[in-house]
């Protein structure tokens, strides 16, 4: 039964604002958080997606509560009191006023949806069998099925709300006011108006509302809008402070690095609004079938009514409608059509709690089913914080060295690159860069007062065919050559972190028979140190963008499930190619992140565990509850269309079950991941 009101509707409204249409491998076409395309389709009458009321439990329950006492009262008159003046017109009416709080709403929706073309829905399922059940007399069994079948739509509606209380908080997280400082004065004014370069004041306990930069020199966050960790988080001047964070300590002064529609927390929004609309395989299927499987079981009910009329030579005419209407009421898919979506919508909310972005229940059932997970290395399992360990300068000064290189380095954002360029400080900003030309995977030309210079890994050399030292390719770090006029002319060696979950990660994922494969552009020497540490299954250096796509490729034309976990530009195609492809969402790029499926916004590797573990556990539920309630309603199929189930076994069968499906769907909120 379908409650709505204003707060719903607002609800709606902020979620359901037109999104730009973006194409997705696996999704389709979607123009907000509320429609789809299955949606626009859907006239099967199975709407479940309840409203709000403003009022309290008690006023939601008031309608039930009052039919609930008449028919407990009616019953008492029936079978104990028997007082002599409850019969006849005034025993009707009195069941008839029991009826109508639970009943008319549903009527309604039986006519409201049969005038959409949606004849065969659940409202007309329960509308027949009920006042079906008056027709023959059956009064009381009449009430009893609208009132169960109304509190199980109560309870489902709560439930609802439940599973929609994590992606509802994710809403109210992005401030819309910034206090921005201009001059001496601090000026209020609409985050969506506060431009790039700006400097907004973030006092103690206030959440920023665009992505920045941090200018003081300290300050702690609270990040849990974002990762769902509530563990403070410490920042220093000039690290990237995000949309959504609040400030715990100290008055914090932030410069604005990207547009109010385009932060972190606003991408993030977007995704988790989206994510209702992308269907699972499961969900879809529950979806055609009820279209299919209610009218069958209405001619089929039609048929236990009337073609015994024809076998049996003791036919009474109101024993088999009450057999059909029995059947009727058994039949309605509530348990499938309710309890499917609001367990995939759990998985998707019980994800956002732990800091985990599915864009999409389909996605759930494909991290369900993952065999392989392959990794990328930089700012995957490590840190991505490198700094510079050594300087090998042969032929000039390391000073000029260290300039040149950084000055080249300026112009990328490669997490190597910038350890190098502040390592050098600011005494590379005079030097002119001219000509810069980027190599993919390999590092960067450019020209430095008419010398050609190369920056980038031993793969760059050998593409050059500049000659080095060989024993360079054995270092387990990470290794930056230079040359200059095509002459090699020094080295940086640069380490970086392996992220402190890395380890129990790879254990997690191997306690699953999870096979970790890890690909990177880095050495072969650093990749296998690496793999090594961590107990990696499979590790492959040397790569290019490309050879990481043929890598996947090749593990997909096996047909094994691989998810691929990165987080650099470079990853995109690959993200994009794996059947569940895994962005880090704190370091990540935006490219990679818009590509991915699902989002980790904590950077820790642990939460690829997780993510796998969620999925699993949604997908269980989910097949519980279709076997819970084809098991149940078989049996009482066959029951009643034998006579030997009443009108209270239907009740069970069809409320019952429904409810038993709805409170193991939101059993997964509660389970710690």
């Amino acid at each position: 039964m379908k409650h709505s009101d204003n707060q719903e509707d607002q609800y709606n409204e902020e979620c359901c604002t037109p999104k730009k249409k973006t194409t997705h491998k696996n999704t389709h076409t979607t123009s907000g958080c509320c429609s789809s395309e299955e949606d626009s389709e859907d006239h099967s009458g199975h709407d479940h997606d309840h409203g709000e009321t403003n009022g309290s439990t008690i006023q939601l329950f008031l309608p039930s509560i009052i039919s609930f006492v008449l028919l407990i009262v009616g019953l008492l008159f029936d079978h104990i009191i028997a007082p002599s003046w409850f019969k006849d017109w005034i025993r009707i009416i009195w069941y008839i006023v029991a009826y109508l709080p639970v009943g008319l709403p549903v009527l309604k929706e039986a006519i409201q949806s049969i005038r959409k073309g949606g004849i065969f829905s659940e409202f007309f399922l329960m509308s027949i069998a009920t006042v079906g059940a008056f027709g023959i007399g059956q009064y009381a069994e009449g009430v009893a099925v609208m009132l169960f079948y109304s509190i199980g739509e109560l309870f489902q509606m709560l439930a609802v709300r439940k599973a929609k209380s994590n992606i509802k908080s994710l809403l109210d997280q992005r401030p819309d006011v910034a206090n921005v400082l201009e001059g001496n004065k601090i000026i209020s004014k609409q985050a969506s108006e506060v431009t790039i370069g700006e400097i907004i004041e973030l006092k103690p306990g206030e959440k920023l509302a665009l992505d920045g930069k941090l200018l003081s020199d300290h300050a702690t966050f609270n990040t849990a809008a974002l990762t769902g960790e509530s563990k403070p988080d410490s920042k220093f001047k000039g690290e990237t402070i995000l949309a959504g964070m609040i400030n715990l300590n100290a008055l914090a002064l932030v410069e604005v690095t990207t547009e109010f529609k385009d932060s972190k927390l606003s991408k993030i929004l977007e995704m988790v609004q989206e994510a209702t609309t992308k269907k699972a395989p499961t969900e879809l299927f529950i979806r055609k079938f009820a279209k299919i499987y209610t009218p069958i079981i209405v001619y089929l009910a039609i048929g236990i009514c009337l073609i015994p009329m024809l076998f049996v030579d003791d036919y009474i005419f109101k024993d088999w409608l009450y057999r059909a209407l029995i059947f009727l009421v058994i039949s309605c898919p509530c348990a499938l059509v309710i309890s499917i979506p609001l367990g995939y919508f759990g998985g998707i909310g019980a994800a956002s709690k732990n800091g985990i972005l599915f864009k999409g229940s389909t996605f759930l059932d494909v991290m369900a089913a993952i065999q392989v997970v392959v990794m990328d290395k930089t700012g995957t399992l490590t840190k991505g914080v490198f700094k510079v360990q050594k300087v090998v300068a042969i032929g000039l000064s390391e000073t000029d060295l260290v300039q040149y290189t950084a000055a080249i380095e300026a112009k990328s954002t490669h997490p190597v690159g910038s350890a190098i360029v502040q390592y050098a400080k600011d005494n590379y900003k005079e030097i002119v860069v001219a000509d810069v030309i980027e190599i993919p995977g390999m590092g960067l030309k450019g020209v430095i007062d008419g010398k050609e210079i190369a920056v980038g890994n031993p793969k760059l050399m050998k593409e050059l065919n500049i000659n080095y030292d060989l024993e360079l390719d054995s270092i387990p770090y990470t290794t930056i050559l230079v040359a200059i006029n095509q002459k090699y002319a020094g080295h940086f060696i640069i380490a970086d972190e392996i992220k402190e979950d890395a380890k129990t990660a790879i254990e997690s994922l191997h306690k699953l028979k999870i096979k970790t494969i890890l690909l990177s552009g880095d050495n072969q020497a650093v990749v296998s140190a690496v793999a090594k540490e961590l107990n990696i299954d499979e590790a492959f250096g040397n790569l290019l963008p490309e050879n990481k796509v043929e890598k996947v490729e090749a593990m997909l034309s096996r047909k094994v499930k691989v998810a691929f976990v990165g987080d650099g530009v470079n990853d995109a195609p690959v993200i994009a190619l794996a059947d569940a492809g895994i962005a880090m969402g704190g370091l990540g790029s935006d490219a990679t992140i818009e590509t991915a499926d699902i989002v980790i916004q904590n950077d820790q590797p642990t939460k690829i565990f997780t993510a796998i573990n969620i999925g699993r556990k949604t997908k269980q539920i989910v097949w519980q509850n279709i076997t819970l309630a084809f098991v149940v309603k078989l049996v009482v199929l066959i029951m009643g269309a034998g006579g030997l189930a009443t009108m209270w076994e239907a009740v069970f069968a069809d409320v019952g079950v429904a409810l038993l499906a709805i409170l193991n769907a939101v059993r997964i909120q509660r389970m710690k991941f």
